[in-house]
């Protein structure tokens, strides 16, 4: 079975607001099974747009993923971020596991 990620692309517009969103989505996601791989850092854009914070984050499966991201908790989560921040985030399975 593969591994799937959730790769999210933000630009927040009002940090102080959006503060109450990485603890509360930092819960479900870790209750999902999820892993941060990356959680902002230092980005180089190569092409495209560039926006300022970049989260990785792995599962153990494509299904686990899309049950996190479309699970209650993570819609009360999720509706901290939005308010305050613009972004994209794709879910995406990785290579099967021989």
């Amino acid at each position: 079975m593969a591994n799937a990620y959730w790769i999210a692309h933000i630009t927040i517009h009002d940090l102080e607001g959006f503060k109450a969103y990485p603890p509360e989505s930092t819960k479900v996601v870790t209750q999902h099974g999820g892993r941060f791989l990356s959680r902002g850092g230092k980005a180089q854009l190569l092409e495209g747009e560039l926006r300022e914070r970049h989260v990785i984050v792995e599962f153990d499966s494509f299904d686990a993923a899309i049950a996190c991201y479309n699970s209650p908790e993570y819609a009360a989560a999720r509706s901290l971020r939005t308010p305050y921040s613009d972004g994209d985030i794709v879910i995406i399975e990785g290579l099967a596991q021989i």
